[in-house]
């Protein structure tokens, strides 16, 4: 899947940039616009709007959005693709181009496109108000004035997809947060809107970390205390004004499908130029070093606190604590070759399977196995938080110094600390810097790498 289930019908995005793209070569192709080279012409055009609409967040709609919202984003978006169409000639020297012609074929693409993304925008209300699709189950913490107006704007506008199920007073006897908590579980709650004013600075802690401990996403109905020491984003449903705590770059659908479409890319350049050739004699050498499979199969968990299985070369004897014992200095378990491999991280290499199945990515917070998952969430504060995108090859924290053996309480809180600076902070640069450093310190070799 490209995008976090509940959040994004997986491929409105793409399908969308595929049907602009569409129109924009197609009527480049049709109008006798008398280019001499057609296919840099293409290509241009082609670049031009996948910059221009990534700066412009052309593709990037919230449910809420109005409207209004739309038509600033069609005017921004071709006001610089005008300039950038007509600045073609100058650049690449077209004297013969119709320019005329060039300014009929902008026309026509900004009303087809134009058409296309309100046609869109609309049908997917509908999609939501009337089949119910695509929704978000939601609570509110707090009654006041803009709690109510809150639960009004979800209960009245419900093309915006929010399926408003309960509304808790912290004011009222017999409210405990725990009940809320245990509410919320039960539920399968995505998103909770607190009251900032109704809640004690103790209870909005502890609202806190159960959203990042149990995968919530928590956003605050704004008031003057001053109890963040982070940068918040602002936003407007209908008029209410509404705070998110935590900003992830990979909701965004433009990021996730630049990213998915890198892992797609990268891994399957792996897979058919290195593990095509590498996986038979490798299959032959662990064959005859031990009885066993080629492959080790291992339960692990990835994005939205999912099961999925993580491949790798098999590193060790067969045994019957391979799921639940991690591996440690002067392991029994490991091989001679498997020793080799742990040491050079080859043995990860079948993971780039798991990539291209997309239970995995190239670079994001390293899986852990089920049981050591299920521990450190109920004692390691905002561990589930690393859940919140799909785990990684390698990672921020890898090539800080922290992968392998978890040796004490500061390794995995170091590790969460890193794990959760990549979530938040993440750009398709950071996913370079992280890979190549990867390599780097395959070469320099590393502490922990057995």
């Amino acid at each position: 899947m490209f995008f976090r289930q509940h959040r994004y019908s997986n491929l409105i995005t793409p399908l969308s940039y595929a049907i602009d793209l569409m129109v924009l070569n197609m009527f480049l192709y049709i109008l006798p616009i008398n280019f001499q080279t057609p296919l840099l012409m293409h290509l241009y055009i082609t670049m031009a709007w996948i910059v221009i609409s990534t700066k412009n967040e052309f593709y990037t709609i919230y449910r809420f959005a109005k409207v209004t919202y739309i038509f600033r984003l069609i005017f921004v978006q071709f006001v610089f693709f005008f300039l950038t169409l007509y600045a073609f000639i100058g650049f690449f020297k077209q004297p013969i181009i119709s320019r005329l012609a060039l300014g009929e074929y902008f026309v026509i693409v900004l009303l087809v496109i134009s058409i296309i993304k309100l046609l869109s925008y609309v049908l997917l209300m509908e999609y939501r108000e009337r089949v119910k699709g695509n929704l978000r189950n939601v609570v509110i913490v707090g009654k006041n004035k803009k709690t109510d107006q809150l639960r009004k704007v979800f209960q009245g506008r419900q093309e915006f997809g929010y399926n408003f199920l309960k509304q808790f007073s912290p004011k009222t006897t017999g409210f405990e947060l725990q009940g809320c908590f245990n509410y919320i579980l039960e539920n399968n709650i995505d998103e909770i809107y607190c009251s900032v004013s109704e809640l004690k600075n103790e209870e909005l802690t502890k609202f806190i970390n159960f959203a990042d401990n149990n995968l919530k996403t928590l956003k605050f109905i704004p008031d003057n205390k001053n109890i963040f020491a982070k940068k918040l984003k602002f936003e407007y449903y209908d008029y209410i004004p509404v705070l998110s705590l935590r900003d992830i770059p990979l909701d965004n659908p433009i990021n996730a499908f630049i990213k998915r479409s890198f892992d797609v890319i990268f891994s399957l350049i792996i897979i058919v130029g290195l593990l095509s050739w590498l996986t038979p004699i490798l299959a032959i050498l662990i064959t005859l070093e031990s009885k066993g499979p080629v492959f080790f199969r291992q339960t692990r968990n990835g994005i939205d606190n999912r099961e999925f299985y993580c491949y790798k070369f098999r590193s060790m004897a067969p045994n019957k604590n391979a799921d639940d014992v991690q591996a440690t200095k002067n392991d029994m378990r490991i091989t001679k070759l498997g020793r080799f491999l742990r040491s050079t991280s080859i043995d990860e290499l079948p993971q780039f399977y798991n990539v291209l199945f997309g239970t995995m990515s190239v670079v994001g917070p390293r899986p852990h196995m089920v049981k050591h998952t299920n521990e450190y969430a109920a004692s390691v504060d905002k561990y589930m938080v690393r859940h919140f995108v799909k785990p990684g090859i390698t990672g921020l924290a890898q090539i800080r110094g922290y992968r392998g053996e978890i040796e004490t309480d500061s390794d995995i809180q170091n590790r969460i600390k890193f794990d959760i600076f990549y979530i938040e902070n993440w750009s398709i640069f950071l996913d370079f810097k992280i890979m190549l450093q990867t390599v780097l310190n395959v070469f320099k070799g590393e502490e922990k790498a057995y």
